[in-house]
């Protein structure tokens, strides 16, 4: 089992940043990465990125690459989702995921809680 805590969520202006952490405990060995999703009220949760655990790799989805940047202090098992030049659009509960890999939220068998993100026009 693993277990994961986000934190870092909050009210920002349009073009603002946040940073916002994803620390995990327990079974952290067996991760082999961490995947960032998001859900707008009224909208499926969809794929924003991930973080292969042992080579730092990453993947985004489309409509963050440039604004968004994933990394992992593997000290601390922890993975960040900075995010800059946010969007109304942007607005969202942001969760991490692992125990699994690719864009499907299936995927993934461990989850956070969740941390809101709220971005003003």
């Amino acid at each position: 089992q693993v277990q994961l805590v986000e934190s870092g969520g909050g009210l920002v202006q349009a073009g603002g940043s946040l940073r916002l952490s994803c620390a995990a405990s327990g079974r952290t060995l067996s991760m082999y990465g961490i995947a960032w999703f998001r859900q707008a009220p009224g909208k499926e949760r969809e794929f924003v990125g991930r973080i292969r655990w042992s080579g730092g790799d990453t993947v985004y989805a489309d409509f963050v690459k440039g604004r968004f940047t994933i990394s992992r202090d593997i000290g601390k098992n922890t993975v960040y989702l900075q995010m800059n030049s946010l969007k109304p659009e942007d607005t969202a509960v942001y969760y991490c995921a692992t125990g699994g890999w690719g864009r499907s939220m299936t995927s993934y068998d461990y989850w956070g809680q969740g941390t809101q993100v709220s971005v003003s026009s």
